[in-house]
C-alpha cells in the first residue's frame, strides 16, 4: 500500500511538474505573440493582395497553399535555425534582430512615401500574358517569399522574449507562436478575402431588407476596411521596427536613443498625472515610430538602387 501512495505522489508531481511547464510555455508564448503583433498585423495586410484578380473559386485554396508553407517555414526550418542560433551563436541574435527591423522600418518607410508621392503600393501585379494557372503559381510564390520574410522576423522577436532558458520550454513556446500566429493571420485572410462575396450573397439572396442592406453594407465597407487593416500594419511596422533598432543598439552599447525615449515617456506621463501606463506607452511606441520612419527612409535609396538591382542580378526571374 505504501509503495501505490509512493507512486502515486511520484505522479502528483510529475503532472505538478508538467503543468507547471505548459504554465511556462504558455506565459512565454503569450509574450512573445504580443511583441510580434506589428509584424503579425503586416502579414495579415499584405496577404489579401496575392489573390486579387484571380477566380473566387481559388482564392481559399491558394490562401490555404500559403498558410501550409508558412506553418514548413516557421515550424521546419525557422525554429530549428532559431534554436541553434540561441544555443551556438547566441551574439548573433541581437544583430539579426536589427536586420530585420530595418526590413520592417524600410518596409513601413516605403508605404508611407508611396502614399505622400501619390503611387501605388508594390503589390502582385496581374500579368495579362499569363493565364491563371501561371498566375496563381506567381502569387503564391511571391506570397511564399514574402512570408518567410515576415516569419523569419516572428520567430527572431519571439524567441528574444522568452526568458526561460530551457531549450525544450523555448521549442514549445516558438511552436506555439507559429502555429497559433500562423492560424490567427491566416483564419483572418480567408475571412478578409471572402467577405466581400459573403456580402454579395446576402444582398442578392437575403429574405429580409435588412439583411440584403447589410450584405450591401459589407460590400461598401471592404475597400475601407482593408485601407484601415494596411495603414495599421504600416503604423506597427515602424513602431516595432523603430523598437527594434532603439533595444538593439541599447543591448550593444550605445545608450543615448533609448535613454531619450524612456526619459521622454517619464517627463509627459508626470506632465498628464492620469493613466500613466497607457501616455509611458504611447510616448514611447511614438517615438519609436518616428525613428523607425527615419530609419527606413535612410534605407530607401540604398535598397531600391543598390540592394534591389543586386538581388535582380544574382537571383534574376525565370520566364
Amino acid at each position: 500500500m505504501s509503495g501505490l501512495l509512493a507512486l502515486l505522489d511520484d505522479v502528483a508531481a510529475i503532472a505538478k511538474l508538467a503543468a507547471a511547464q505548459l504554465d511556462d510555455v504558455a506565459a512565454q508564448a503569450s509574450k512573445a505573440g504580443v511583441k510580434a503583433a506589428g509584424v503579425v498585423i503586416d502579414d495579415a495586410a499584405v496577404t489579401p493582395k496575392y489573390v486579387t484578380g484571380l477566380p473566387a473559386a481559388r482564392e481559399l485554396p491558394i490562401v490555404w497553399k500559403i498558410a501550409r508553407a508558412s506553418f514548413f517555414n516557421k515550424l521546419v526550418i525557422l525554429l530549428p535555425a532559431a534554436l541553434l542560433l540561441q544555443t551556438f551563436l547566441p551574439w548573433m541574435l541581437t544583430p539579426l534582430l536589427m536586420i530585420g527591423g530595418a526590413y520592417l522600418c524600410f518596409e513601413g518607410a516605403e508605404k508611407v512615401w508611396h502614399l505622400f508621392a501619390g503611387q501605388k503600393d508594390h503589390g502582385p501585379q496581374q500579368a495579362k500574358t499569363l493565364d491563371a494557372a501561371h498566375l496563381e503559381e506567381q502569387r503564391v510564390k511571391g506570397a511564399i517569399k514574402t512570408d518567410f520574410i515576415l516569419s523569419a522576423e516572428i520567430m527572431t522577436i519571439s524567441l528574444s522574449q522568452i526568458s526561460i532558458d530551457s531549450i525544450w520550454i523555448q521549442a514549445a513556446a516558438l511552436a506555439a507562436v507559429a502555429i497559433g500566429i500562423t492560424s490567427l493571420v491566416y483564419g483572418a485572410v480567408a475571412l478578409l478575402v471572402k467577405a466581400d462575396d459573403f456580402g454579395v450573397l446576402l444582398s442578392a439572396k437575403g429574405r429580409l431588407s435588412v439583411t440584403r442592406s447589410v450584405g450591401r453594407k459589407i460590400v461598401r465597407s471592404m475597400p475601407s476596411v482593408m485601407m484601415v487593416i494596411a495603414s495599421v500594419g504600416t503604423v506597427a511596422m515602424l513602431w516595432v521596427g523603430g523598437s527594434i533598432i532603439v533595444h538593439g543598439l541599447h543591448d550593444l552599447g550605445w545608450h543615448i536613443p533609448y535613454d531619450i525615449i524612456n526619459d521622454a515617456a517619464l517627463i509627459v506621463s508626470d506632465f498628464v498625472g492620469s493613466a500613466s501606463g497607457f501616455v509611458t506607452w504611447s510616448v514611447t511606441a511614438g517615438l519609436d515610430g518616428i525613428i523607425g520612419l527615419l530609419v527606413g527612409s535612410a534605407l530607401i535609396p540604398f535598397v531600391t538602387r543598390v540592394v534591389a538591382p543586386g538581388m535582380g542580378w544574382l537571383f534574376p526571374e525565370k520566364n
